[in-house]
């Protein structure tokens, strides 16, 4: 059975988006991978975090992991920071990584462009080799990601392949070439007010996101308020008609009807009873989510959990950890 390895930053509440190009995948997965399932919060930190929003957020998030039916029996779901091994094989990879790798890094560009108080913070520029650490600790065959990640995949290929060609023993591999595992549709959900640019927890304007715990009130009104044209029809077609194609988007990923579907049983309809549909469809989906993630949150359940999967995660890391110290020539020689 292939590993699948994948992680979200508890830096906010995950979005719809992150629901369709995450972790509706993450459910999909787990009956025909071996999957470990992480938040990872140390990538959180590159930017300033309040700590105990942090914490909450990160137990929030490893609570909706569980709450849209990811099972600890099939998956293993744990807390970076809990599993050191992370960090120590982030240093590796630095140190083998150069500055101009990261420099061209298309999220380090955007980002570093962005006023920050007391500056841009040097890890902006070295998560990914963090990142990187993450992927190959377990032995990953496929990482499942968004398009906007697609790049440091590439990066993680590149470390892989240059690692095993400077370290390892003739005709042996020391680490696994990760494979990009990008959904034919769904990758993308886009702003509700801004069809063209990808939904964002972080999006300054409330009215472009659909949170996973929003009430549902609060869902029918984004949805109601979300951009289309003056066409007046449903149709799909991205390029000319971005609104009501992001909106068939997420109408197909929350429901069981394909997007041909839905432009088949809307013909002849206003965007007024699409939407209402979309909107009831949305609130179905996400409700019993938010009343799941809440009794985990005031239980033990979701810390027993926690506990047993950073220690079944440890068990694998430090594995592939000790062989890239001992290729590299830290320490005493490991068995």
């Amino acid at each position: 059975m292939e590993t699948i390895f994948s992680g979200i930053q508890p830096s906010g509440i995950p979005t719809i988006g992150n629901y369709v190009g995450a972790l509706k995948q993450f459910v999909e997965l787990q009956d025909d991978y071996h999957c470990f399932f992480c938040v990872v919060d140390e990538h959180a930190i590159t930017v300033p975090q309040d700590r105990l929003k942090l914490r909450q957020q990160t137990l929030g998030l490893a609570a909706l992991y569980l709450a849209v039916g990811i099972d600890p029996n099939k998956s293993i779901i744990f807390i970076q920071s809990e599993v050191p091994a992370h960090a120590e094989a982030a240093w590796i990879v630095q140190c083998n990584t150069s500055i101009g790798e990261l420099e061209r890094m298309t999220q380090f560009k955007d980002k570093s462009q962005k006023t920050q108080r007391g500056g841009v913070s040097a890890g902006l520029l070295t998560y990914p080799p963090l990142m990187i650490a993450d992927i190959i600790l377990y032995n990953t065959n496929l990482v499942p990601v968004g398009e906007d990640q697609k790049q440091h995949l590439e990066l993680t290929r590149d470390f892989v392949q240059r690692f095993n060609n400077r370290y390892a023993q003739k005709g042996q591999e020391i680490l696994v070439t990760p494979e990009v595992k990008i959904p034919k549709r769904g990758a993308r959900i886009m702003s509700l007010q801004e069809p063209t640019k990808k939904m964002s927890k972080s999006d300054s304007n409330p009215k472009g996101f659909i949170s996973m715990l929003d009430e549902p009130n609060v869902i029918r009104k984004k949805i109601k308020s979300a951009v289309t044209d003056s066409i007046g029809t449903i149709e799909y077609d991205p390029t000319n008609r971005p609104g009501i194609s992001n909106l068939l988007t997420i109408y197909e990923a929350v429901s069981d009807y394909s997007i041909d579907e839905l432009v088949t049983k809307y013909e002849g309809k206003g965007y007024g009873e699409f939407k209402n549909d979309l909107a009831e469809a949305v609130v179905a989906l996400l409700e019993p989510i938010q009343i799941r993630q809440k009794e985990l949150l005031e239980s033990e359940e979701l810390h027993r959990i926690l506990d047993e999967g950073a220690e079944k995660a440890q068990q694998v890391a430090n594995k592939t950890l000790t062989k890239m110290q001992n290729a590299v020539g830290l320490g005493r020689k490991k068995r």
